[in-house]
């Protein structure tokens, strides 16, 4: 991995834009008021980070295995058209999807759970069935003349070297995930949304960065660890980043 190199002069811009944010922040008083819903944003994070998690696990039980069932030769054939329905949860806009699971599962998290783990999976579903289908034909057919069967072939050749795009989807998924959380608070979900969408109401900015900024720190969190799980589980060959 390459690293950045980064002139004297932007390193010194980017130093007195720092400091003189620090200063503004501090003069305007809004670390006093940020600290005022301290104990509200802990609280209301730790409902998003639930939200996230479950719709997110959600999203992968279901799109691995499709992914892995359309990538197979019998079933290559239905693969567009099962991902373009998966697509809907990408191309309709988040508020109409929340609003159409709202329809039939009342109001509050389940339904919140339910569009975002539909608006996740195509992520998924997508980088599952191309990691599969690039996996080097190659190492197939070693596999198959070494005598490996179909089912072994997945699970010790063709999802090894598939790991990392797979991961790639899921990192984006949850990029997507953590930051459409604060809609659920449209229909009744709990999460960081409760403070934006107040703050908005109610024009109070400091309320609503009080949610805004804990949701941007917890996307970085989250695309952090899930990174680090990347960087665990996938083989050393196929990793670019251990290389």
């Amino acid at each position: 991995m390459k690293s950045i190199n980064l002139s004297p002069y932007f390193n010194a811009l980017l130093l007195v834009t720092v400091f003189l944010l620090g200063i503004w922040v501090q003069s305007s008083g809004f670390v006093e008021q940020f600290v005022y819903y301290w104990d509200e944003i802990l609280y209301l994070s730790g409902h998003h980070i639930k939200l996230t998690l479950i719709s997110g696990s959600i999203a992968i039980l279901i799109g691995v295995p499709v992914g892995i069932i359309l990538s197979r030769p019998a079933c290559r054939k239905a693969a567009d058209l099962v991902m373009q329905i998966f697509n809907i949860g990408t191309t309709v806009p988040t508020l109409a999807v929340l609003a159409l699971s709202m329809s039939f599962l009342g109001i509050g998290d389940k339904p919140a759970i339910f569009a975002l783990a539909f608006a996740s999976i195509l992520p998924i579903l997508r980088n599952t069935y191309t990691g599969l289908l690039s996996v080097p034909a190659h190492l197939k057919e070693a596999a198959t003349g070494i005598g490996l069967t179909p089912m072994q072939q997945l699970a010790k050749v063709e999802m090894p070297n598939a790991m990392y795009v797979i991961m790639a989807g899921i990192r984006t998924a949850f990029a997507i995930n953590i930051g459409t959380v604060p809609l659920a608070f449209q229909i009744g979900g709990t999460g960081l949304g409760e403070l934006i969408f107040a703050g908005i109401d109610l024009y109070d900015t400091p309320m609503m960065l009080a949610g805004a900024i804990p949701t941007a720190v917890l996307a970085l969190i989250m695309d952090m660890v899930l990174g680090v799980v990347t960087f665990l589980i996938v083989s050393k060959g196929v990793n670019p980043n251990r290389k």
